[in-house]
């Protein structure tokens, strides 16, 4: 029965936020916005890295690989979202929900697994400056990113595997605007026991270990601040990690508030909040966040603005005024 159950399964229903019919529209306004506002801040942040030289440094190197992974795993929920609410059909094949939660769960893994590379790249910088050029050379920053996202892709196998071997008799409606783990799991008529210990499993050994390598990191970087004798040097020597910390902070609250818990503590409303907040808040905020107040980004953002202008605009003025 279990066996005939899965094999119906054809596809789900999105709920999405169709229980507050009188919002699609300012929601379909508000996510476009947000989605374009995204592309669009960590684009540039992605060209201006790879156009300029003077940039292919560990630190923006970890930025720019960021900026691509806030840019493609938002855009595995965004865009569905926005047609969803535009069109209201919400549908979704079996093959197209498993695909979205793998693509969203390995881009998510890697996220944090790259934060706390960039965690380890700035105490480095501080608390061994002496050493950074070799202990953060090409070869050993280029086998962190390599390992961010290996780990990143394996990881979200063997969940997404077990999930799609549930049967699922019940009700085929996702009660969420995407095909997350939990919102599947309470759809399942088959015992979710082995999933949700080997969702706990490699939450510990992932999430929370890199959680451990970020705090021990920062342990380090503040006690080496507080040893800074001019006020002025610890400002600047903060303000160089002050914004990966917020980006860490933000990112494992929501993950805890998410994921670290029972599933009989599923809640609708919560759930669906703080999903918004961890798929839209750290991509918005990065690249405000690293790029507002860094003189070094901003002057080679001109720089490729000036090179841009005047390829595509100046030539043509020039012969036109001759």
């Amino acid at each position: 029965m279990a066996l005939e159950s899965k094999q119906n399964v054809s596809g789900f229903i999105i709920q999405g936020f169709s229980d507050a019919p009188e919002f699609q529209i300012p929601f379909f306004v508000l996510f476009l916005i947000i989605y374009l506002i995204i592309l669009l801040g960590n684009l540039i942040t992605f060209l201006v890295i790879s156009w300029d030289p003077h940039l292919h440094t560990p630190m923006y190197i970890f930025l720019q690989n960021l900026s691509f992974i806030d840019i493609s795993f938002t855009s595995a929920i965004l865009p569905n979202l926005i047609h969803i609410l535009l069109t209201q059909q919400n549908n979704i094949s079996f093959l197209g929900c498993m695909t979205q939660m793998y693509v969203f769960g390995f881009l998510a893994n890697s996220e944090y697994l790259l934060l706390t590379a960039m965690s380890y790249d700035r105490y480095v910088a501080i608390c061994d400056p002496l050493h950074y050029i070799t202990r953060m050379s090409r070869k050993h920053c280029a086998w962190l990113i390599t390992a961010t996202f290996t780990v990143g892709f394996g990881e979200s196998i063997n969940i997404v595997t077990l999930i799609s071997k549930l049967s699922y008799c019940a009700s085929h409606l996702i009660n969420h605007f995407f095909c997350d783990v939990t919102p599947l799991l309470t759809l399942s008529c088959s015992s979710t026991f082995i999933v949700e210990l080997l969702i706990y499993i490699e939450g510990t050994l992932l999430a929370f270990n890199s959680f451990l390598l970020t705090l021990t990191s920062y342990i380090f970087i503040i006690s080496a601040i507080l040893k800074i004798q001019s006020s002025e040097g610890r400002q600047k020597a903060f303000s160089t990690c002050a914004s990966h910390l917020s980006c860490v902070i933000i990112l494992y609250m929501t993950i805890i508030c998410l994921y670290m818990r029972p599933t009989k503590s599923y809640s609708l409303k919560r759930d669906k909040f703080f999903s918004l907040l961890y798929i839209v808040l750290c991509p918005v905020l990065n690249p405000l966040i690293y790029t507002l107040k860094n003189r070094e980004f901003k002057s080679s953002f001109n720089k490729v603005r000036k090179r841009f202008v005047s390829c595509f605009f100046n030539k043509p003025i020039n012969h036109q005024f001759k």
